[in-house]
Order: C-alpha cells, then sequence, then structure tokens
C-alpha cells in the first residue's frame, strides 16, 4: 500500500469478508463509564469510525450510548468487542457473547468484530469461545471473528476446533520497542489483519532519542509518529486518550510521511518480548 494515499478512511480487507476495517481505530481500555461516552464522541468528532472494547473494559454500554447519541448511522461506525474467559459450557459462553452484541447495538443490533481476548484460559476454553462467536456469526449478531494476544500456535489450534480460518484479526501489542516480528510475519502470511495495541506504549517511551529526533524532523508529537509508523506498517493501531486534544492529535497524521530512513530507525529500536509493557505473544 502507498503510504500516501492513508488518510483517515483508509480501510483494510479482512480475510475471507466482504467487509472492511477502518485502519485508525480508537481505544477505549481503562476508561471509566461517564468519560468513556465523552471519549468516544470526542473521537466520533475528530473522524474516528472504528471503537475498540472489551468485556474487561466495563464499558461496552458506554460505548453503545455513545453511538446512540452521536446520531452516527450504525454501518457507519465500526465496533470491535472480546469475551474475556468462557462460560461453563457451550450456551453459557454464547450468552455472554450475545450479553455484549446487546450493550452495544440493541436486541437486533450486530458487532462487526468479535475477538477472544486471550488464549490464557487453556484450549478447553479457546474451544468454547471460538464456536461460541462462530454461531454469533452465523446468527448474524457479528459480522466478523478473530483473536487478541494469540502466538502462532493458538491460530494453528483453530483449524481443529472451528470451521472459520483464519480469524480475521489477531489484535498484539505493537510499537517500534515490541514488534512481535514472528508473529507478525506469520499473520500476514495468512491475510490476518494485524492490529495493534497499545502503540503509543502509553507515554513510557516519550524521552527517547530516536523518537524525538524524528518528531523534530517533521514537527509532529511522539504519539503522532508512533501512530504513523504503524499506519505505514500496514497495521491497525488502536491509540486511546480521555484527553479530548490528545484523542484528535493522534488521529492528525495524514499530513506527513515517515521516509525510509525514519522507519529503519524505529524498526531498530526493537527490544523483542522484553520490550513488552503489557505482554508479549507466545509462540510455542
Amino acid at each position: 500500500m502507498s503510504t500516501t494515499t492513508l488518510s483517515i478512511t483508509s480501510t483494510l480487507a479482512l480475510p475471507e469478508s466482504k467487509y472492511k476495517i477502518p485502519q485508525i481505530g480508537f481505544g477505549v481500555y481503562l476508561s471509566p463509564p461517564e468519560k468513556c461516552v465523552k471519549s468516544c464522541l470526542t473521537a466520533f468528532e475528530a473522524g474516528y469510525r472504528h471503537i475498540d472494547t472489551a468485556q474487561y473494559y466495563e464499558n461496552e454500554d458506554s460505548v453503545g450510548n455513545a453511538l446512540r447519541e452521536s446520531k452516527l448511522l450504525r454501518e457507519d461506525v465500526y465496533i470491535t468487542t472480546k469475551i474475556l474467559s468462557a462460560g461453563k459450557d457451550a450456551d453459557s459462553t454464547y450468552n455472554k457473547v450475545v450479553e455484549s452484541v446487546e450493550k452495544l447495538a440493541g436486541k437486533d443490533g450486530y458487532v462487526d468484530l468479535y475477538l477472544i481476548h486471550t488464549p490464557n484460559g487453556g484450549a478447553e476454553a479457546r474451544k468454547l469461545m471460538w464456536q461460541a462467536l462462530e454461531k454469533a456469526q452465523q446468527e448474524g449478531k457479528v459480522r466478523d471473528i478473530g483473536v487478541s494476544n494469540y502466538g502462532i500456535q493458538h491460530i494453528e489450534e483453530i483449524k481443529s476446533i472451528g470451521k472459520v480460518w483464519p480469524p480475521a484479526v489477531n489484535q498484539i501489542e505493537l510499537h517500534p520497542w515490541c514488534q512481535q516480528r514472528d508473529c507478525v510475519t506469520y499473520c500476514q502470511k495468512n491475510n490476518i489483519v494485524v492490529e495493534a495495541y497499545c502503540p503509543l506504549v502509553r507515554n513510557e517511551k516519550a524521552n527517547d532519542k530516536t523518537l524525538l529526533s524524528i518528531c523534530e524532523k517533521h514537527n509532529v508529537g511522539t504519539n503522532q509518529v508512533l501512530v504513523r509508523w504503524s499506519l505505514q506498517k500496514g497495521f491497525v493501531p488502536l491509540p486511546k486518550s480521555d484527553t479530548p486534544s490528545r484523542i484528535v492529535s493522534n488521529a492528525d497524521v495524514y499530513g506527513f510521511e515517515l521516509d525510509e530512513e525514519d522507519m529503519r530507525k524505529l524498526d531498530g529500536l526493537d527490544e523483542g518480548a522484553k520490550g513488552a509493557i503489557v505482554q508479549a505473544v507466545s509462540n510455542e
């Protein structure tokens, strides 16, 4: 993809799907309910059309409320959520999925993308959750299904437990200090869209000399360089903020382009799994 064509309305194709995913998303992790509604509305005003939430974040209701308050058409907003853990059996696991969809989009609504949040619950839990997502997709409650924090072996496992493969998306921690190259290469080979959470490294690298030199060169902020790096890599970054000015500036990344040297310098910052601030996937 030519980076010059990037815009806030850029989308990526999903494998085996007629739907496309907006290439920048707005994350709402740790955004408390009331603040979450305001932040989502600010994000919509700034041009974001993709919100990423999860059961674990306890703000699906707020995202649903923001969507209604925004008066945007449902089909013009892309909503992702995630199931954290399986129920005791197939039915209770499926019901957990449906509950999320109803919070976000009402009784007859749908979610664009539904992910398994983590592989950490074990093989049986992974199977129950994936099969529940497949059922929700068949029922029209979910358009596409995918995974988060999955290593290569977890994605391969899906071939033996479900009908849908590959997953549409794998959402993992990604930024210049944690590039998870083996997993990313595997996903790209299999047409799995790679979503980048923590693309801003939670501001922990704001004083990094390499990053600051690139910011100075383009006269932009650290967050803008990090989001732009992610976009130019072909990832779907999910910057998160509850500060209105930051929400706007994190999406103001289309007026400059990182050149080959900039990208090479940022690629050179990789620390592998050690660079993770949440968790690097296990590929074994």
